[in-house]
């Protein structure tokens, strides 16, 4: 058996002394040990300074027995067990769907069924992928009545199945809405006389949405045979409806006449935030969602007219199913890890190993007293860390490797998530069932979110991206005996302005991506009362996203309209569940990065970076601080990450998108390849013009410019920028231009607009 350890932490951001709980698997060996670092550089490139991390001696090793663990993915809806949901002899039960792969075998939809005794009821889609109604007792094998038609992928049906026991006759029901395939489609069967008039459920088994009942692992419910696709209005009757009465109780608003045959009116278009489903009838057989389905989605009458979910959200009454749903992988807690009070703030993990095996558990460790120590705060840009959380576009992607020019060089990691899909996927990532995945969390191992990771997107001499690229960054303050301190993304969308306030400088990672409605709040209202932002990356502020309010730990994107994505949301689907915003990129909301940080995604390429060359701009005696010291005119033709200091995803100035008139921008990539495209969301009408060669718009702008407020911004503008921080032991003109700028914006003599 291949040897592997896995694991996640309870917490992403912490502050001294407390307590963070540690859940593990472990895959072919017996015991491990633990222990606790900070990280200083994840990149273990030897052209580099090297592998870097400091073991924290107040912490003793931690051993442990190994044993694995299991994920189980699939999302489902859940009505607990109750004497509530015994159903009378006869009844009906119906739903309307959108199923997205009926050719996938058995699919549960609604029903009351236990997989392992088959016994219950379920309405479902069978292994020949036609609707299929399925009772089980204890006597005898389940009898199973079906259509035999094969649904039709993306289609929105009205199914529903009956049971009579006076003639103890099944009757199954189905009817395709689009005018298209104006179908409909009846089957049914009597059961045998031998077999007992009454279809038995088991006491403990709930009522699911969705799957089929397992049993529990851990105490939580376990389902299989996922269905794919939409859901909306099921509905449970008292008796067996005809066809006629199962679509007056499939209105939105039945009839009281029609509603007095019901057992349950569950109507999904209530809570959408949430993960409660309500039953509206006065049974209020409430239930909750499992694994997190995606709401927000569009129903069977939804009519294009409103595209937000909070103005019509009877027209959303969808929820949209996936087996490969994951939110919270439900782990136990194999050790807990109590930290010294007095520990610096930075970027620490466990280190879990046995042998050559090993994990990295990254966390962020606040400062205890915010600004009274360290007067530069680091953000690390972690909701990008979540959108690109064990992506699979290498693996999953056709035309990655046209994309990078290259051979990819898959991380051992990379091929793990391949085979173990269970792990979750990332937004980058399409589910089973070919829709987007617009939720991720971090309640699960993120295998790319690691020290010595190296991604195969990434330029030729170092493939690094997001967290392991940002430990360039916290190498150089280290190596510059700079103080700083680290907080999250989630700590300035949970406490605003004031996770920014106490510091003087602030400086972003090298891919700020990913920014929610509060986020961006805190970073202007930050700009405006005099602070000072270093953007040391590219490609930031430039999607709109959404925490919960209710879920630890998990990002919402919809990817909207346009915008250099993997994948586009449905029509009407643009707005977030957890908060009804329009999501899609920041520049559709009139809040384009440009008026932030004076510069905006412009281009990305994967193959080589190029350098910065001055421009005239350079020497206005606003930037002469900048560039004291510097006499070069060509700046970052060298950095671990492509061979130069702008590369991967890069950021331009634009007066038209909101770059401040007074902007200055001192320096210009140049000589980037054909390989570099402009991104579509810059582009009116697509021509062979938009390359690195041929286009203007292919290059990375230098910025700075000063606010009203006495504070400054200034911008890399290029995620490759880090790599080239260390270069000659960090004696070089990036290296010296950083300096020179933390050390200006650390000064407190305010800056004046010109």
């Amino acid at each position: 058996m291949d040897q592997h350890i896995a694991g996640y932490a309870d917490q992403i951001s912490v502050l001294p002394g407390a307590t963070i709980s540690v859940m593990l698997s472990c895959e072919g060996i017996e015991s491990y040990t633990a222990e606790m670092v900070r990280i200083i550089n994840g990149d273990v490139n030897p052209d580099g300074p090297g592998f870097k991390t400091e073991p924290i001696t107040a912490i003793a090793p931690i051993t442990g027995t190994a044993r694995a663990q299991t994920i189980h993915a699939g999302s489902f809806g859940m009505v607990a067990a109750d004497s509530a949901l015994e159903l009378p002899a006869s009844f009906s039960v119906q739903a309307f769907i959108w199923p997205t792969t009926p050719d996938k075998g058995e699919q549960t939809i609604i029903g009351r069924f236990h997989s392992g005794t088959r016994r219950g009821y379920r309405l479902g889609i069978d292994k020949a992928g036609a609707l299929a109604f399925t009772v089980g007792s204890r006597d005898g094998d389940p009898v199973t009545v079906s259509t035999g038609v094969p649904l039709l992928a993306r289609e929105w049906y009205l199914v529903g199945a009956s049971y009579n026991a006076e003639t103890r006759e099944l009757s199954l029901h189905q009817l395709a809405l689009s005018q298209a395939i104006p179908e409909r489609h009846t089957s049914s069967a009597t059961l045998a006389a031998d077999r007992p008039a009454a279809i038995e459920t088991s006491s403990e088994v709930p009522l699911m949405f969705a799957a089929d009942y397992v049993g529990t692992v851990r105490g939580n419910t376990v389902g299989t045979a996922h269905f794919n696709g939409k859901i909306e209005r099921p509905r449970l009757a008292v008796r067996a409806l005809n066809f006629v009465e199962m679509q007056e109780l499939a209105e939105v608003m039945p009839s009281s006449a029609a509603r007095s045959t019901a057992l349950a009116i569950w109507d999904f278009s209530v809570d959408i935030p949430g993960t409660t489903i309500l039953d509206v009838s006065p049974n209020q057989l409430n239930g909750e969602l499992i694994q997190l389905p995606v709401r927000g989605a569009t129903g069977a009458n939804w009519s294009g007219d409103e595209m937000s979910w909070r103005h019509r959200p009877h027209e959303y009454g969808a929820i949209h199913f996936h087996d490969d749903d994951l939110y919270d992988a439900a782990w136990d807690v194999d050790f807990t890890v109590e930290l010294p009070a007095n520990l610096l703030s930075g970027f620490y993990a466990v280190r879990v190993w046995h042998g050559e095996v090993e994990d990295y558990i990254p966390f962020v460790v606040k400062a205890k007293k915010p600004g009274q120590g360290a007067r530069l705060l680091f953000v690390a840009p972690t909701a990008s860390y979540l959108a690109y959380a064990n992506e699979h576009m290498a693996t999953d992607g056709q035309l990655t490797q046209l994309l990078t020019d290259k051979l990819h060089l898959f991380d051992n990691n990379d091929l793990f998530l391949a085979e173990h899909r269970e792990y979750g996927s990332s937004t980058y990532d399409m589910h089973s069932d070919g829709s987007g995945v617009c939720y991720s969390s971090r309640l699960r191992p993120i295998l790319n979110m690691r020290p010595k990771y190296a991604s195969w997107l990434g330029g030729n001499q170092s493939s690094l991206w997001q967290f392991n690229a940002d430990t360039h960054i916290v190498d150089w303050l280290e190596a510059n005996d700079i103080d700083y301190d680290v907080i999250t993304d989630e700590d300035i969308h949970r406490d605003g302005l004031s996770a920014l306030a106490p510091y003087p400088v602030v400086m972003t990672g090298t891919h700020p991506e990913y920014i929610s409605t509060r986020m961006r709040q805190s970073f202007e209202e930050y700009l405006n009362s005099s602070g000072r932002l270093i953007y040391m990356g590219g490609n930031g502020f430039y999607w709109k996203i959404a925490f919960s309010d209710s879920l630890p730990g998990v990002m919402e994107v919809r990817k909207a309209e346009n915008g250099v994505r993997a994948w586009a949301a449905q029509p009407g689907e643009y707005y977030t569940a957890f908060t009804g915003e329009y999501s899609g990129l920041w520049r559709n909301s009139g809040k384009t990065p440009q008026q932030l940080l004076g510069t905006g995604f412009t281009a990305q390429g994967f193959d080589v970076s190029s350098p910065f060359y001055r421009r005239p701009e350079s020497s206005d005696p606003r930037v002469a601080f900048m560039f004291e010291g510097i006499d070069d005119e060509v700046l970052g033709d060298f950095g671990l990450i492509g061979g130069g200091a702008a590369g991967l995803e890069l950021d331009r100035a634009d007066p038209l998108l909101g770059t401040p008139a007074h902007a200055l921008v001192v320096a210009s990539s140049a000589g980037h390849s054909d390989v570099y495209m402009v991104t579509n969301d810059e582009i009116l009408v697509n021509a062979p013009t938009h390359t690195g060669t041929t286009s203007d718009l292919v290059r990375a702008d230098m910025t700075f410019f000063e606010t009203t407020s006495g504070g400054a911004v200034f911008s890399a503008s290029s995620i490759a920028f880090s790599g080239s921080l260390s270069h000659a032991d960090y004696d070089n003109n990036i290296s010296h231009l950083v300096r020179n700028v933390v050390e200006r914006f650390l000064n407190p003599k305010p800056f004046v607009v010109p």
